[in-house]
């Protein structure tokens, strides 16, 4: 079903201006990762080619637009990762600039190094690649190959008749960059990082070190040109662009590195050929060497033997130099979201709450199939073995619209509902002592008490821990009241132990996963439920195997994120059944091997898995969809002999599965799964440092962001649309 995906990018023809999709973000204006708004037009950008070059769907746009640092049209490619297009939340993705040396354009590198946007494109990071100067008509050049057009050296001209035209370092540090990040959402806030080869090695260096603390995460280099006032090349384009070697000494990192303001980096990786022909007279990575070593500046130059200056040697290397990039983009993404988040801390923080009640606003259930009622509550204090927190993040799930449509036997009214969050702890009750003030955390509706004498918890084979599961379900605290009242102070129920469309909310101690301080809560807010039943149903309670065929009914989040957890497992075909036919890109992007509509076939779903998709069914069903009848089919086409099927939907209230027993005679095993098998305090923080270190990526999951717990109604239309995964409301 590849063909989806490229139809689908056929409609970006050759020659229209277009963007490519970021999600949608609610909130009445454009809005950078940390709440800046920003009215500002994009400028116009047209797209002259746009080429598939992941087997994921990476996507290689190349684009053209009106410069106003060099006064012309400017060429410029960008490779957008697969986990874009599938639709990425407000925060940003992370970019890496890669700056070409003499004579190239923006083409060389996406022609001799394609290899480096496969790893881009598991990474989950975009890479950005400019032209080497201006080029037109009426662009100044020369007859050789190391002045004029392919020759800009990074740099701003002040001689004539180079002036007006050669202007490549603001366009690299200002221009491209704003508008990669006001277009496409990605390197904003200063999460980008910088490399280059040869010109564009001294670019990178350079670019790096004169540019303010921040700017750039991090900078590499293959065979730059290390101290360009001292060799033919750069004392050339000096003299011509700036006047006089001597002006050339601003962009030159021998010397730079030395000076005081320059910006410094906790490594800075080099990769150099031993048989470089330019090694000696050119590029002079030794007096680099000398004068990093006397500025304190750790430098790390790999000198790799039989190497030359071709694109050889950084085709050979460029992994490398994402990795070493990408651990530091993954940090300052980290940074970033404290930084934004550092509002909400100073709001904890800034006066005496602790044991007092707090008044805030919240969404309340007031009855079935009505909107929420958005209301002022009072939150009283946690009391022992309890836990007040400020909710940040707050993600929609399917669950919360089946307690609202009134499908749930155990649903109450007045309730405030949600169950998928992230949040910072406000104040604790007597006797807490896993978690304090300030710490994040993401309460779980599963919990774990983890206590000696808990045969549940104890046992290697269930999460299921009854500890607080009666009075959980009776919508109230284990002491059997509730922490809520309404302005006219009568008591609101809670719901599933969380409770999180409110500003604040009082979890049990023992639902409560502490996770790691660098956590966006925005997003690991969904290890709250869905994300993490997807993956868990297939990594726990069924523990698929490499080369398994999968079988998953309902492409929602949950559904998802179990294709997700089988590309994990190494399962070699999985097979996506949706009604909804515009989910089938995202389940491709994710690792399905084929979709499936069942409006589009003329026998039951089961029969066609289990007689023309394969002979007899899958290894592994999931039905994610609560539709009994779809669980009865997923059973049905599960292998005979040996197929498991694992039940994840809810059903509604006093619905029934049915087969018959010739199926499970005949080898079929039915399971089912709550919260995919995690014990969550133990396992949940691991699944946050996963995501932390790019092994586990979920910003493909938010594809709707609002600002606002009064804008909850709208994140439930928004889920309703069927073309929402999960709709994240911002406190």
């Amino acid at each position: 079903m590849a063909w989806i995906l490229l139809m689908l990018l056929g409609l970006i023809s050759q020659g229209v201006a277009f963007t490519p999709p970021n999600g949608n973000h609610h909130v009445g204006k454009a809005k950078t990762d940390l709440g800046v708004s920003t009215t500002v037009a994009p400028p116009e950008v047209e797209v002259l080619s746009s080429i598939p070059v992941t087997k994921d769907g990476g996507m290689l746009y190349r684009c053209k637009h009106a410069s106003t640092s060099t006064q012309t049209d400017m060429t410029f490619a960008i490779f957008l990762p697969s986990i874009h297009a599938i639709g990425v939340s407000k925060a940003p993705l992370p970019a890496i600039y890669w700056l070409s040396g003499l004579t190239c354009t923006d083409e060389n590198f996406s022609q001799k190094a394609a290899n480096a946007f496969a790893k881009a494109d598991k990474e989950g990071v975009s890479i950005i690649l400019p032209d080497t100067s201006p080029r037109g008509d009426g662009v100044p050049d020369d007859e050789a190959s190391d002045l004029g057009m392919g020759a800009g050296f990074y740099l701003d001209a002040t001689k004539e008749p180079w002036a007006e035209n050669f202007n490549m370092y603001s366009y690299v540090t200002q221009e491209l960059p704003d508008l990669v990040e006001e277009k496409w959402g990605v390197g904003a806030n200063g999460v980008k990082s910088i490399m280059g080869h040869s010109m564009g090695g001294h670019g990178a260096l350079t670019i790096a070190m004169k540019e303010p603390e921040k700017a750039w995460v991090s900078v590499s280099a293959f065979a730059p040109i290390s101290n360009p006032t001292k060799c033919p090349w750069g004392q050339k384009a000096f003299q011509n662009y700036l006047g006089s070697v001597e002006a050339g000494e601003a962009h030159d990192a021998t010397v730079l590195v030395g000076q005081e303001g320059t910006t410094k980096f906790d490594d800075i990786l080099i990769d150099v050929g031993t048989d470089d022909e330019f090694l000696t007279n050119q590029l002079m990575v030794e007096n680099l060497e000398t004068a990093a070593e006397q500025a304190g500046q750790k430098l790390t130059v790999r000198r790799q033997k039989g190497f030359g200056h071709s694109y050889y040697t950084m085709a050979t290397f460029i992994e490398d130099h994402i990795d070493f990039h990408m651990r530091r983009l993954r940090k300052a993404a980290g940074a970033q979201a404290i930084k934004k988040m550092e509002s909400t801390a100073v709001k904890i923080n800034v006066g005496d709450t602790k044991g007092k009640p707090i008044k805030c606003k919240a969404m309340v259930a007031r009855g079935p199939k009505q909107p929420l009622s958005y209301e002022e509550i009072t939150v009283d204090p946690p009391q022992a073995g309890e836990v007040r927190v400020k909710v940040v993040a707050n993600a929609l799930c399917h669950t919360d619209i089946y307690t609202l449509d009134g499908q749930d036997p155990e649903g109450l009214f007045p309730c405030i509902l949600g169950h998928e969050a992230g949040c910072i702890v406000e104040s604790v009750g007597q006797g807490v002592t896993s978690v304090k003030v300030g710490d994040k955390v993401i309460p779980c509706y599963t919990p774990q008490c983890a206590q000696p004498s808990c045969i549940f918890c104890q046992s290697p084979k269930t999460n299921l821990c009854p500890a607080i599961r009666s009075t959980q379900g009776q919508g109230v605290m284990p002491d059997k009241t509730v922490r809520f009242k309404d302005s006219n102070g009568e008591p609101i129920y809670h719901f599933m132990g969380v409770s999180s469309m409110a500003e604040y909310t009082v979890l049990s101690e023992i639902s409560c996963a502490k996770v790691s301080s660098e956590a966006d809560l925005e997003k690991v807010c969904l290890f709250g439920c869905g994300v993490a039943t997807g993956l868990g149903a297939v990594l726990n309670t069924c523990k698929v195997e490499p080369d398994s065929s999968v079988a998953v009914f309902g492409l929602g989040a949950v559904g998802l994120a179990v294709i997700q957890g089988a590309k994990i497992a190494g399962a070699s075909k999985i097979i996506a059944v949706d009604l909804n036919p515009k989910k089938f890109e995202a389940a491709i992007k994710l690792g399905a091997t084929d979709c499936v509509n069942p409006k589009d076939i003329d026998k039951p779903i089961q029969q066609y898995i289990s007689g023309d998709l394969t002979p007899w069914g899958v290894d592994y069903t999931f039905d994610c969809t609560g539709n009994t009848e779809v669980m009865r089919a997923a059973l049905e086409c599960a292998h005979r002999g040996w197929g498991t099927s694992c039940v994840i939907g809810v059903a509604a209230s006093g619905h029934e599965i049915s087969t018959r027993p010739f199926q499970l005679v005949t080898g079929r095993r039915w399971v089912g799964t709550a919260f995919g098998g995690y014990k969550s305090r133990t396992d949940v923080p691991k699944l946050v440092e996963k995501q932390l270190s790019g092994e586990l990526p979920i910003d493909h999951y938010i594809t709707d962001v609002f600002e606002g717990v009064d804008k909850t109604n709208d994140a439930i239309d928004a889920l309703h649309s069927g073309n929402c995964l999960r709709a994240v409301v911002h406190y």
